[in-house]
């Protein structure tokens, strides 16, 4: 469920939300929206990050290049532990945590990431027909 919100801005910030509107191609008021949510998910959750990607908005750990979906295939793997987790990674347990939260709070977002992620060969290359694939052999000298 939505509801209507009306608030008062100033000009500067029309013309800036606008132009955030035309950028990214959607309405002034999915915007506004998209901006507020990620506002307040900033607000929950300080050790994440939204970032604009070539796969649309995703959640990073702030401040590296970690996705938060990267940490929910190890807990999909079966390892739920924090520190188990940050020591496999090279990262603090704080900012597995916060990844763990960000996950148990928004996990249709996740498996959506993770489905895109496991998509076939084929199925990749009907959406990036310029796509290789490279095959080696890791135990290979």
């Amino acid at each position: 469920m939505s509801k209507v919100v009306s608030l008062r801005l100033k000009d500067d910030q029309v013309e800036r939300l606008q132009r955030a509107a035309r950028r990214s191609g959607r309405k002034v008021s999915e915007t506004a929206a998209l901006m507020i949510e990620e506002g307040l998910r900033k607000r929950e959750f300080p050790e994440i990050e939204i970032r604009e990607t070539s796969a649309g908005r995703e959640a990073f750990i702030r401040g590296t290049r970690l996705k938060v979906w990267h940490v929910a295939v190890h807990r999909r793997d079966g390892d739920n532990e924090a520190a188990r987790i940050a020591e496999s990674l090279g990262f603090h347990e704080y900012q597995i945590q916060a990844a763990l939260d960000y996950m148990d709070a928004y996990p249709e977002e996740i498996a959506e990431a993770l489905e895109d992620n496991n998509k076939s060969f084929e199925e990749l290359k009907r959406i990036l027909p310029n796509i290789q694939l490279f095959e080696f052999d890791a135990t290979a000298p």
